[in-house]
């Protein structure tokens, strides 16, 4: 575990050492969890490619405040959690780090912040590989439905609940297909209760919006680089028609889906619950392997 800090802002992260390989995979995590779901994949991929993974700011053990940036007058912009900010975070975190070229690998809300990402950075993004992340269909009445759940759920988050026996095994079997295993329960338990409750709050409002939904499909349009996604077949958040129509923007889609790979007996953790077969898809496509559609 490291720290750095951009201006005002500790960003918890970890790089792994350099291989032989001149590519960087950057993880980015979705929303309430923080980078510890990665360690599982990065086992398997850091002996091939160098493998960067980090809190997003406000989660996990990455402290909340203003926007990281390189340019010292940021430190005078209010917080602000939007995909976009979340996007130059990332940015300005390669940019310390001094990362040239990087595959950016992010999940659900994560998947979103890879994808603005991307559009800011073209030169040093090389690609994209979205997991249990889709979108681009506004449906009001749904998306007013999940914030409010979202924002309840935000305000009921008390101290003690972390010692109500069994409540990690509920968190363990919640959004999967098959209960993953009890150590993720517990620490999808401590990323709920530990998360800052105006980055959380902002970051699903922001992201949620009606605007913001209908510019995601915008972004994937125009992207020049390569862009992938894995959906869960039976995966409730992000269902795969979701996924698939978003990945229908890209330049690559046709109607085969080949930028879409579609996981059997999986929910919206696909980097815990089929970890081997992420992995195989990750290596395939940073190698330019043909890559299957379905597993």
């Amino acid at each position: 575990m490291s720290t750095i800090e951009p201006l005002t802002v500790l960003c918890d992260y970890e790089l792994t050492p350099p291989t032989k390989s001149n590519i960087v995979l950057v993880f980015v995590h979705g929303w309430l969890l923080s980078r510890c779901y990665w360690e599982p994949l990065i086992q398997q991929l850091s002996p091939h490619y160098q493998c960067l993974s980090y809190d997003l700011r406000g989660f996990g053990r990455s402290a909340a405040g203003a926007p990281w940036h390189p340019n010292p007058a940021s430190a005078a912009i209010p917080n602000n959690y939007s995909l976009a900010s979340h996007a130059t975070d990332l940015q300005a975190l390669l940019t310390q780090l001094n990362i040239e070229q990087a595959w950016l690998v992010g999940h659900s809300l994560g998947g979103s912040i890879a994808l603005w990402a991307a559009d800011l950075d073209v030169e040093r993004i090389q690609g994209v590989i979205c997991i249990n992340a889709g979108g681009g269909i506004y449906l009001e009445q749904e998306f007013a439905k999940f914030r409010q759940a979202g924002q309840q759920m935000l305000t009921f988050r008390p101290h003690w609940l972390r010692y109500v026996p069994l409540i990690d095994q509920a968190f363990r079997q919640m959004a999967v297909t098959q209960p993953i295993a009890s150590h993720w329960g517990k620490q999808r338990l401590i990323d709920f209760l530990d998360a800052d409750l105006e980055a959380a709050r902002e970051s699903l409002l922001t992201s949620t919006t009606k605007a913001e939904v209908h510019q995601l499909p915008q972004i994937v349009a125009r992207l020049k680089q390569p862009a992938y996604f894995i959906a869960g077949a039976t995966d409730t958040i992000m269902e795969p028609r979701y996924v698939k129509h978003l990945a229908s923007f890209h330049r690559s889609f046709d109607e085969w889906g080949e930028n879409v790979l579609n996981l059997s007996t999986c929910g919206h953790l696909a980097m815990l619950e089929q970890t081997d077969a992420v992995a195989q898809y990750i290596q395939s496509i940073v190698q330019g392997i043909a890559v299957p559609a379905c597993i």
